[in-house]
């Protein structure tokens, strides 16, 4: 078994306490709290990477603060709800963690969800890949400094 940090901990939580047949509609509540882009990005798109596996255009970019915390960014469009909901669930686990919880978060998240028999695995398949970016980012971000 897995474990994860407190902020995945929780979202998996969420989603556990729910039926299946629930989930996505718990998924379209997360679409609602993906907070918008800080000035310093928003007018600079870009500085955020595209995320190439997502069907939507989704857009990323992670800074690691002098404090040791991870800042993730993202951007999805509101027309496209799953994307987005997937969006914020990456920002509410990782936002704010340090570069070590973010690195060691496991990729079965993606899968503990519960949502691969319910979205399709191109959907699946854009989740890991704003997973891998982030973690990437923060990688190199660290062996910059």
């Amino acid at each position: 078994m897995t474990i994860f940090h407190d902020a995945a901990e929780a979202i998996l939580l969420d989603f556990r306490e729910v039926p299946e047949s629930s989930r996505l509609e718990l998924l379209l509540e997360y679409s609602n709290s993906l907070p918008d882009l800080p000035e310093k990005y928003s007018s600079h798109p870009e500085l955020l990477e595209r995320v190439e596996e997502c069907q939507s255009p989704v857009f990323l970019f992670v800074e690691v603060s002098s404090e040791n915390r991870v800042q993730v960014f993202l951007t999805a469009p509101q027309e496209a709800p799953t994307t987005r909901g997937f969006a914020a669930i990456l920002y509410k686990a990782l936002n704010d963690q340090t570069p070590e919880i973010v690195l060691d978060l496991s990729d079965n998240f993606v899968t503990e969800l519960g949502l691969t028999n319910l979205v399709s695995p191109l959907r699946i398949r854009g989740l890991y890949g704003m997973l891998a970016r982030a973690k990437r980012q923060v990688s190199e971000k660290l062996n910059v400094d």
